[in-house]
């Protein structure tokens, strides 16, 4: 009894020492030494950094610029900035980027290591503490430190701050495809964030193999590192990119992007501030850049391409664990055939029974399905009982922590209580053989479709040692059977956060029969188990606990604020003015202007955002004395078939971008703005394979006008629907409008407070 007891003590250590191993739980003070990353040092940067929003064409964004640039030169960089206008065919937007770029020189004419991170915040609410504050401070202190030690590095070290990346990878844009020094560039280390807290990932970014890149960071030996190749294989099928993304794609550079994705109810919104960051996660970042800028800033960077991959996952005390994609199929064709064997010699030996084995396929076929299905029906089910939820655009509610945990333990409730129907100590190696053919199908889907996750095998060799003892033996020790279920829990359990934490509260159901195959591995210790059935119940009510904390954490608060929105749009081609928001559930502050009987509103024109969102609702309301945008013709000339025009449109107050729209069916064969070109030699027309009215979305910074030429059809009747906004909607005289309450946040990721004024230009 005492050794069943130890052992299931055992997973439940193990279950709490994946989790507990993933960070460091100690900051490093101001007293930490000069030579070496101090969190609270970074901190003194950051809070300077991150006191107002600071996205491009504030003030803030350029006293932020300011500070950053002499920071890197008192640390002896030489310095400069780069600008210059970027456009993102991917996003199809267009802004003016200033870049802080900085070097200082190794002894090697050899390949560069450049650290990169970006000081623009998100507009229009955003304080950029996280994102990405933390990764400049991080490479601020990182290289402080690192010069205090008084080494000079073989290769370059180049610094990008950049700027524009919330609106589209602009700045690392403009580096890598117009700055003299890109072509230097052997390795980028990115440090970026998605959210406030939790373990900081790496994943590597490579149009190659990722041989030497994993094997270079094994040898660096970062103490907390956090990375598998299943990762990045999902981070590759994800719309999301990082500034790194313009390095691999326009220039074949090879980097790592390291990120903390917890709390990711933060990003991109004003709760992004210097408060809410945790202070381990930057800690994090330290435990990072430190060793591999030692280890990369004296390696031959010219050696970092290679057509080889690497599975690679991190594991307590081993930390990474990495080997060839050669060695896939071997190991798989390998485990296959042990399977076979051990069946083989477990039938001749009766030590196997074909009847149990069989009834063995329903414990865990049900276990998987109930609790698969109850989690994705469930969270369905929790979206229509709190309606409110799908306003965190995020995907990931303030209480999700927590349904996590109500949905783990429901899991865990299924599995006992299934289970329990099959207490048979001695044909709890036959119940073993079910889980481990589960995992190995789900490994040889993997080698082929998903080869990242090709370390599911590792728990599948573990389990097979564990048959072979039950067919060797039918009382195992318990202790042994509890050990060789660590590597199952050490590498599996993390990604039952991991995925809700990262993709959203969705990916519950992934959770689920995670947790479900895990038990299966399991059952060699919960076979010996003789109350599961109590147990079940146990969880069941455990279950029911987080969700009833769930349940009162559902409303918003001070602490966990809702997000809303609101706009003021005037027609000027009509004459008519209407609020609009992108809400689903209206608040007191929205309904104050759209009634508690909003009209549905058209979404024929969708402004540019993340997600795509479009407007939900509208009120009409008084048409207010706004400065119409002047809009100037310059020049209307036909040649042959095409008509070439050219307008100027000078706006009559501040604004900060604009959004042009055209019939989807309209052709046009060039494009210009503000000089830049919007098409690639490689396109018969711009904005080719357009299936959307948008043409383009323009970032004001520091030119507020529009030069805009073109070409089109010579024939073609023309009309461009122009949205000229601007994110004062709260501050404006002519609106007086009250402030959000405590519980309140703006919306991010969509065009938020703010008045956009509507004009049409029309080309008969």
């Amino acid at each position: 009894m005492i050794k069943k007891l130890i052992a299931v003590l055992l997973l439940v250590l193990a279950t709490y020492w994946s989790f507990s191993s993933l960070m460091p739980s100690k900051i490093s003070d101001l007293n930490t030494p000069e030579t070496e990353f101090s969190t609270e040092r970074a901190l003194v940067h950051l809070k300077k950094i991150s006191e107002k929003p600071h996205y491009p064409g504030t003030e803030a964004h350029s006293e932020v610029k300011d500070y950053i640039k002499k920071e890197l030169e008192s640390l002896g960089f030489e310095t400069h900035r780069q600008e210059g206008y970027s456009y993102s065919p991917k996003g199809r937007n267009v802004t003016k980027v200033q870049n802080i770029v900085g070097r200082i020189r190794g002894k090697n004419n050899s390949k560069a290591l450049l650290l990169m991170s970006h000081y623009d915040s998100n507009p229009h609410s955003s304080l950029g503490a996280s994102d990405a504050g933390s990764g400049v401070v991080t490479i601020l202190e990182g290289l402080r430190a690192y010069l205090k030690s008084g080494k000079t590095p073989n290769n370059d070290i180049i610094v990008l701050i950049s700027d524009a990346e919330e609106t589209g990878l602009h700045g690392a844009n403009i580096f890598v495809n117009k700055h003299a020094w890109s072509t230097d560039v052997g390795l980028v280390l990115n440090f970026e964030a998605r959210g406030s807290g939790g373990p900081s990932y790496m994943l590597i970014e490579t149009n190659h193999g990722n041989k030497n890149l994993i094997k270079g960071f094994a040898e660096a030996n970062p103490d907390f590192p956090v990375a598998n190749s299943l990762a990045y294989s999902i981070y590759k099928m994800l719309p999301n990119d990082t500034d790194l993304t313009r390095f691999r794609e326009d220039a074949n550079i090879n980097g790592f992007n390291f990120a903390f994705i917890d709390d990711h109810y933060d990003y991109h919104t004003a709760l992004d501030n210097y408060e809410r960051l945790d202070k381990s996660s930057l800690e994090h970042q330290g435990t990072y850049l430190m060793p591999l800028l030692n280890y990369f800033a004296d390696t031959n960077l010219n050696q970092a391409t290679t057509f080889e991959d690497h599975v690679y996952f991190n594991v307590p005390l081993f930390k990474m664990i990495h080997y060839s994609y050669g060695w896939i199929l071997p190991m798989l064709i390998v485990s296959v055939l042990v399977f076979l064997l051990l069946l083989y010699i477990g039938f001749k030996k009766h030590t196997l029974s074909a009847k149990e084995i069989i009834r063995g396929f329903a414990p865990i076929s049900s276990t998987i399905i109930i609790s698969g299905a109850l989690a994705y029906f469930g969270w369905q089910m929790l979206l229509g009982f709190y309606p409110e939820y799908t306003e965190i655009l995020q995907g990931f509610t303030y209480n999700g922590h927590t349904y996590i945990w109500a949905f783990s333990f429901l899991s865990l409730a299924i599995a006992f209580l299934i289970y329990s129907k099959y207490y048979k100590p001695r044909n709890t190696g036959s119940l073993l053989v079910a889980p481990i053919l589960f995992w190995l199908l789900l490994s040889g889907y993997v080698a082929f479709k998903l080869q990242g996750a090709s370390f599911f095998i590792i728990p599948v060799i573990f389990g097979l040692i564990t048959l072979a003892i039950f067919i060797r033996q039918r009382q195992p020790n318990m202790l042994l059977l509890g050990l060789l279920c660590f590597p199952a829990i050490l590498i599996i359990a993390p990604l039952v956060k991991m995925l809700p934490v990262g993709l959203g509260l969705n990916m519950l159901v992934v959770s689920a029969v995670i947790i479900s195959l895990l038990f299966g591995l399991t059952i060699s210790v919960f076979g010996f188990i003789r109350n599961k059935r109590n147990w079940g119940f146990l969880f069941l009510i455990i279950s029911a606990i987080f969700f009833l904390i769930s349940h009162s954490n559902s409303k918003f608060d001070d602490n966990n604020p809702k997000p809303n929105s609101l706009v003021y749009l005037f027609d000027a081609n009509k004459n008519e003015a209407k609020w609009l928001t992108y809400d689903t559930t209206m608040d007191p502050w929205t309904s104050h202007y759209l009634t508690n009987q909003p009209d549905e509103t058209s979404k024929d024109h969708v402004i540019n955002s993340k997600y795509s969102s479009g407007f939900t609702f509208g009120k009409s309301t008084d048409v207010r004395h706004l400065a119409i945008p002047l809009i100037t013709k310059i020049s209307d000339t036909v040649i042959g078939e095409l008509r070439h025009l050219k307008y100027f449109l000078s706006p009559q107050r501040n604004v900060n971008r604009y959004e042009l729209f055209a019939d989807k069916n309209s052709e046009f064969i060039n494009f210009r703005l503000n000089g830049l070109p919007l098409k690639s030699d490689k396109d018969r027309v711009a904005f080719q394979n357009r299936t959307r009215e948008r043409l383009v979305t323009y970032f004001v910074s520091e030119d507020k006008y529009l030069d805009l030429e073109f070409s089109i059809p010579a024939n073609q009747e023309t009309t461009i629907d122009i949205y000229e906004s601007s994110y004062d909607l709260l501050t404006n005289k002519l609106f007086k409008l009250k402030q959000r309450e405590n519980w309140m946040i703006p919306k991010p990721f969509i065009l938020n407070d703010a008045i956009i004024i509507k004009k049409t230009l029309r080309i008969d």
